[in-house]
């Protein structure tokens, strides 16, 4: 299967905006935001396609048992109907498709990564009453149900399994080599898991220079989140000028230079250099 190739420009910019309003918005929307960078994606999703994704959420958040009961009895019912019966999961293969990290696909697909398996989980579970959350270990994205002192963990990219301490514990050696900081267990806002997500996407593109496309939309959509990193001004920038677009990309290395000189005049020089060459593959 190929990978999906991004919307016609019109449809790409309706796609951004909708993305900024949510974003910016009071209480944004886990789902709706992950449906918006799916859009962005692929363009052969259309409003059709994002609420054919929300009615499948509702749709699975009706299998599930009513108030089945605590913390553990809620992520129990949620492995048994998401993991089980439906076989939601994920493996090693999903880190090489441009699909996993698409909510829509993901539905479809019943495969995904870690992250979007678990804003699956999330918005099931969220829709069928349960105290959940998404729990942003390093490398490896899970769910937990119920306050922090009660807490349980489940990882939907194995079905749902049900984490012990310990298990919680290896995860984060295994992808860090240090050990568990308690403030990795907090819940995880929409818009730091949103924001993680590209992050996924700029990694599978940067993998595949051909896709250049991919890595130029992911940042755009992350520049548009009310927070985050001001390097990715300058990421924006290179891709440009990698793309072609020598003007934008000179502008954009300028503008992120004045950014940095308030803090490393030698670094703002440097990007600044970057821009006079970036003008001179016009000439």
């Amino acid at each position: 299967m190929r990978a999906p190739y991004p919307p016609e420009p019109e449809r790409a910019a309706e796609v951004r905006r909708r993305f900024g309003d949510e974003a910016r918005s009071a209480r944004p929307d886990l789902a709706t935001l992950c449906l918006l960078v799916g859009a962005a994606a692929d363009g052969g999703l259309d409003e059709a396609g994002m609420d054919a994704a929300q009615i499948e959420l509702d749709r699975l958040a009706g299998e599930l048992p009513y108030a089945p009961g605590d913390p553990s009895a809620w992520a129990q019912a949620l492995a048994d109907v998401l993991g089980g019966r439906c076989g939601f999961h994920g493996s090693a293969a999903d880190y090489e498709r441009l699909d996993s990290s698409l909510l829509h696909e993901v539905l479809r697909r019943r495969r995904g990564l870690p992250i979007l398996l678990s804003v699956v989980w999330i918005e099931v579970a969220r829709r069928a009453g349960a105290p959940v959350h998404g729990v942003a270990l390093p490398g490896h994205f899970v769910v937990g149900f119920g306050p922090l002192e009660q807490q349980v963990l489940a990882d939907p990219f194995d079905g749902g399994r049900l984490l012990s301490a310990a298990d919680a514990e290896l995860l984060v050696a295994g992808a860090t080599g240090a050990a568990m900081h308690p403030s990795m267990l907090t819940p995880a806002d929409p818009l730091e898991v949103v924001l993680r997500v590209l992050n996924n996407i700029r990694a599978w593109a940067a993998a595949r220079p051909e896709r250049s496309d991919v890595a130029l939309w992911a940042v755009e959509l992350s520049l548009l989140l009310p927070s985050h990193p001001a390097r990715l001004r300058y990421e924006r920038a290179s891709l440009l000028v990698q793309r072609g677009e020598f003007l934008r990309g000179a502008e954009e290395l300028d503008a992120y230079a004045d950014v940095v000189a308030d803090v490393d005049e030698t670094a703002a020089e440097r990007v600044r250099g970057q821009a006079r060459a970036a003008r001179a593959l016009l000439n």
